[in-house]
């Protein structure tokens, strides 16, 4: 099995909605940080990411040497549904009740047409179980979204998707989680190296 899971954010991409399935590119100018990020990471990772561009491409910028898998759609953001693409006022006055429910009591509530938080921790916490048994004692470095990676500490950490939503999420920062027995271990969130 892995025996640490590291979590990337992809780079910025300065949305201000609502921003899944959509598939906006990633602003990765600014180098230095970059350059910092793929220093702090180990190098014998083994690197996998969403097929979306944002985390595609940052995945590649950090890849170097590491063995880069192929991208995979189990670690798209969420689908936001009839969401995306909005701002948060417009989904509160379009679906006020809803809109509410889905940041206060996170687990089943999903936007219209779209995925729960119970919904994106099954679907990440399947594709990383199975990386984790096909590269074992392997780093697994992930590059993915704000949302997956909530879903997942919530899930995987065992601290609830309500608890994992106080967590910050930045741009190009680094969550790990560890192996311990069958379950894992939160280490570090939202480091920026």
């Amino acid at each position: 099995m892995v025996a640490r899971l590291w979590w990337v954010r992809h780079g910025p991409t300065h949305q201000k909605t609502f921003t899944g399935w959509r598939d906006v590119p990633a602003d990765l100018s600014d180098a230095a940080a970059l350059d910092r990020l793929d220093a702090y990471l180990p190098r014998d990772a083994v690197v996998v990411s969403s097929d979306l561009v944002r985390a595609s491409a940052t995945a590649d910028r950090i890849s170097g040497t590491r063995r880069r898998l192929p991208d995979t759609d189990q670690l798209r953001e969420f689908d936001f549904g009839a969401w995306d693409g909005l701002n948060h006022d417009d989904v509160a006055s379009r679906d006020p009740v809803l809109s509410r429910a889905f940041w206060d009591n996170p687990g089943d509530v999903a936007a219209p047409e779209g995925e729960s938080f119970f919904d994106v921790a099954r679907r990440v916490s399947a594709v990383v179980e199975r990386l984790a048994a096909e590269h074992p004692g392997a780093d697994l470095i992930a590059v993915a979204h704000m949302g997956v990676i909530l879903g997942h500490i919530g899930a995987a950490a065992g601290i609830g998707f309500r608890q994992a939503l106080t967590h910050r999420i930045d741009p190009l920062s680094v969550t790990r989680l560890d192996r311990v027995g069958a379950g894992w271990s939160l280490e570090t969130v939202n480091h920026i190296a």
